[in-house]
Parts: C-alpha cells; structure tokens; sequence
C-alpha cells in the first residue's frame, strides 16, 4: 500500500492555513505520498465516519493563495479512551501534521505517543497557527496568521481613525487575543492610537472594567487638553481571561451563562462592552463625548494570506519535510529570518497543567515600552491641574496612578 501523510487544521481559522496545506502536499506528492486531508479536525478522526480529501497537486494549487481553509475545522478535542490505531494503519499513515495552537499541538503530541505505544509509530509534526500570537516561539518568528490578521486589522483601524478625525467623535475598538495583547498592541502602534489596552499591562494594579475605563478617559483629557477633539483606544479582549465571573458580573451588562454559571462571552460584542461603560462614565463626568464600539474579530480570520504569510506559510510547509526526513515527531516546525528549520519539541514548552505556555508580550521589552512611554497619550501628574478645568478629580485618570506604576 503506498505511504500516506494526514493533515488536519483545528481550533479557530487563520490567514494562511491553506498555503501551509498546499505546501505540505506538494513536497509530499514529489517525493511520492499519498496527501490525505481531514475535515472536522479530530473530530471524526476515531469514529470510523473519518471526511476525508485527497489532494493532488491542482487541488494544492488552487488552495496556495486562498483564505479560510479547505479542510473543515472543528474544536473537538478527543479523549485519550476514544483513540484507535485503525485510520492510520488502513490507510499507511506514516505522518501526521496538524495544524493549529496549543491544544491541537497538545492532542496531536497524545496522538503520537498512543500510536507508539500500539507498535504503530506515526511521527508528528505540527505547524503552529494562531493569530494571537502567543505560542513561545524563539523570537522574532510568528505563527500562521499572525501577520496578515495585523495588516487587516491596521487597514480596517485607518479607517476607523479617519471617521473619528471626520466626525470628531472617540472610537473603542476590541481586538482578538485569548490571553495576550499582541495583535492589540501591533495594531494600536502601527497606526498611531493614543490608548491601548492589553492585561501584560496589570501587574500591579487590579484588571477589572473600572481600570481600563479610566485608562481611556485618561487619553480622551490628555487630548482635550491637546485640543484634539477626537481620537481611538484599542483593547486586547485577553483582558477577560484574567477577570473572575464576579468582575465580569460586577459591570452590569446583561450576560447569557452556560451550564455551569459561566458568563458566555462569545454572545457578546466585547468592544460593545467597553463603549457602554465609557458612555456611563463620560455622562458622569459631564463630558459630552461620542463613542462608539468596533470589533476585530472574525473578520480577521479567514482573509486570503498577505505577501508575508504566503512566503512563511511556503518555507514552514517545506521545512516539515525536512524534519519529517529527519525522524523527527512531536514538535513543532519553526523558520528563523535566516530560512532555517528547527524544531521546537512540544516538551520543552509544556508546563506542569500539560498545557503549552503562553508567550505574553513583554512590558519590559525596548520596542514595548517605547511605545507607550513615547506614543500613547494619556494624564501625566504634570497635567492634573491643567486637567481641572475638564473634570473636578483629574488625578484619579493619571496613566501611571490607575496602573500604579511610580
């Protein structure tokens, strides 16, 4: 029977998953392989119902340049007592790539070695995804998707920012990130915002809506009294991984729970949340100030891959063949600036939960505190009596004091 390799994509879509596809299946179609992609991610992959797609090269071809992703994607992470070995040993499977974050790379690694232990070794290499960016990679490389998510995201914020110089109005917009603040930061930075908002920025002050309102008020005065009338703050919804279901509760929106009492935040606009606060703080303070709320979110995910993408996602799809020739399983693939493949080993970036670490951005990187030392706009206590003539309690809005970095 002729060798095989799987692929599957999980978890949530990303610019770029598609070249990755394309180029894995031609490297392996040239040396010989049967390519064999999976639809639903693992969620057949056990049940004996497997959808799966055979790609030949005009299929691979077609997908290079495509966003979303040819391979239906689903969330569904299987039990270690629903594995089997059947799917892999009737169709000669000899690879397994998977593609997606942490907890794809996470099954994928349990995958591999439940194979192993049933004398039927399948290697596994998995290509990391995720727009969030925040898998520990060595620095500088980024996961698929990152990059062209940030250029959608940065053309999408231009705008914005124009309707607010137009209309003389404040926006509040809400970026994707589960835990971290990377694709808020990248996208504030790049266009010049004079807030933004990510939990890194915690820790030494209490993360909850009060805070971050406060911080956003504090960049509104710091431009009155620029006498700019107008202007953005962005805010990483990352910020809701790190509040309790009590803080959450505490903000008086109207929230649907899951079985469990869990708010469920995935019904919600996050940046609709963050504009109605402000719009209730801003009529507390007298302030007549417009706002409005715009969310970047699934509008990032499935665009078709920019010019980086498309070349990063080529070299990573490529580079799992030459790790794959080199025996190599439960890793995953990584290409520094230089173009050289190496591998990241699962193991060595799990931590004690089994789960792989989050990579946060680092408040005390240069870039970062450039950044917001020298680009934000926000109170300083050098404009607290300036400030008075706007609001009675100007020192209750000083960047520094709500983050209680003296």
């Amino acid at each position: 029977m002729q060798q095989s390799i799987l692929i599957l994509a999980a978890g949530g879509p990303a610019p770029g998953i598609n070249t990755v596809i394309s180029s894995v299946s031609k490297i392996f179609l040239k040396s010989g392989y049967k390519v064999i992609g999976l639809h639903d991610g693992y969620k057949n992959l056990f049940t004996g119902k497997a959808d799966t797609l055979d790609i030949d090269f005009e299929t691979a071809d077609i997908a290079l340049t495509r966003g979303g992703s040819i391979l239906r994607m689903s969330r569904y992470k299987p039990k270690d007592p629903e594995f089997t070995t059947d799917f892999f040993v009737n169709n000669n499977v000899k690879l397994l790539v998977t593609i997606g974050g942490d907890d794809t790379a996470s099954t994928a690694n349990r995958i591999s070695k439940f194979l192993t232990e049933n004398q039927f070794p399948v290697q596994n290499i998995h290509v990391p995804k995720t727009i969030d960016n925040d898998l520990p990679f060595p620095d500088p490389a980024p996961p698929v998707g990152y990059q062209s998510a940030t250029e959608e995201g940065v053309r999408i914020t231009k705008t914005v920012y124009e309707d607010a110089k137009t209309s003389a109005n404040w926006f509040v917009i809400s970026a994707m990130g589960r835990e971290a603040g990377h694709l808020a930061f990248s996208i504030g930075a790049s266009c010049h915002l004079p807030m933004i908002i990510m939990p890194e920025m915690f820790t030494k002050a209490e993360l909850n809506f009060e805070n971050i309102t406060r911080l956003i008020v504090s960049a509104i005065l710091k431009r009155k009294l620029m006498g700019i009338n107008y202007g953005a703050a962005i805010v990483s919804e990352g910020i809701f991984h790190f509040m309790s279901d009590e803080i959450i509760k505490s903000s008086g929106l109207q929230f649907t729970f899951d079985a469990h009492g869990h708010p469920e935040l995935g019904n919600v606009s996050k940046a609709h949340i963050y504009n109605l606060l402000l719009q209730n703080k801003l009529k507390e303070l007298g302030l007549d100030i417009k706002c409005r709320p715009v969310e970047l979110g699934y509008e990032l995910r499935c665009l078709p891959p920019a010019a980086f993408d498309l070349q990063y996602c080529t070299q990573l799809g490529t580079g799992v063949k030459k790790l794959f020739d080199q025996g190599l399983t439960g890793c995953v693939v990584t290409v520094n600036t230089k173009g050289e493949v190496n591998p990241l080993f699962l193991k060595d970036v799990t931590g004690e939960n089994g789960k792989v670490k989050t990579r946060l951005v680092n408040i005390e990187d240069a870039k970062t505190k450039m950044v917001i030392e020298d680009n934000l706009q926000y109170l300083t206590e050098a404009d607290v009596e300036a400030a008075k003539q706007l609001v009675s309690n100007p020192e209750e809005f000083v960047f520094s004091t709500i983050l209680n970095w003296k």
